[in-house]
């Protein structure tokens, strides 16, 4: 497949800039379409321009990357950016990837084959999964999937929380069974008893990860990052 994706850059510092243009310019899967060094220029400028993939610095003056991201519905974005402490908010918003500067070409030439990757998927793809619960057979999509836990009242069950704050119990079904359906790159077990959604984590570390979700106590929930799971889990989140 032939087609490039169409691309805009912002970074509000110029050198920054003009070093991820001479970048791209390496890479032939995409075609530079415009830069801004000007967030707030960018986005009164969408209307107006024809594009597929947004390469962004997070922290900038006016509209921070993230929060751009946001505004700008069905496009593609990465962000190369400074800091690390961005990384679960930005695949909260389901960003492509999460690049720390200094940028390498090796690493964006990365990023860019999976936004490529991803722009031609076909929409064809499974979107759920079918599970037997305590009150019958249920269609599991998996975007409403917050986390996967073993019940409390028998370790064969899997209780699931869901994006609505509901939550769901799953008859007899095994943790590999579940991780064999799930979308590999959105999904990652993260102890022997927990799978979590990357877009469900708002902070984590070596040890914990804590989501969006809050508790009965108002607190957010946080789980273990055991060992065993942890290498896996931060190649997930690209870190």
């Amino acid at each position: 497949m032939n087609t490039k994706l169409k691309c805009l850059l912002l970074d509000d510092e110029l050198p920054g800039l003009t070093y991820l243009k001479m970048l791209c310019e390496q890479i032939h899967e995409i075609e530079i379409v415009k830069t801004f060094n000007n967030p707030e220029k960018l986005l009164a400028e969408i209307p107006d321009l024809d594009f597929d993939l947004l390469i962004s610095d997070i922290e900038m003056p006016g509209i921070d990357g993230l929060h751009l991201a946001e505004m700008i519905q069905d496009k593609l974005v990465i962000f190369c950016t400074a800091y690390k402490e961005y990384a679960a908010e930005a695949f909260n918003i389901d960003a492509v990837d999460y690049i720390t500067k200094p940028v390498k070409l090796e690493r964006l030439q990365k990023a860019i084959s999976k936004a490529f990757e991803r722009f031609h998927k076909p929409e064809t793809a499974k979107k759920f999964m079918q599970l037997n619960t305590d009150k019958g057979k249920t269609l599991l999509y998996f975007n409403q999937i917050q986390y996967v836990k073993t019940a409390a009242s028998d370790s064969r069950d899997k209780t699931v929380l869901l994006t609505d704050g509901s939550f769901m119990n799953l008859k007899n079904v095994k943790f590999d069974t579940l991780l064999n359906e799930l979308p590999d790159a959105d999904f990652c077990r993260v102890n022997k008893k927990e799978i979590v959604a990357v877009k469900a984590i708002k902070f984590f570390n070596h040890n914990e990860i804590v989501l969006h979700h809050l508790d009965k106590n108002d607190k957010n929930s946080t789980l273990i990052l055991s060992e065993t799971y942890r290498s896996d889990f931060l190649k997930k989140v690209k870190i």
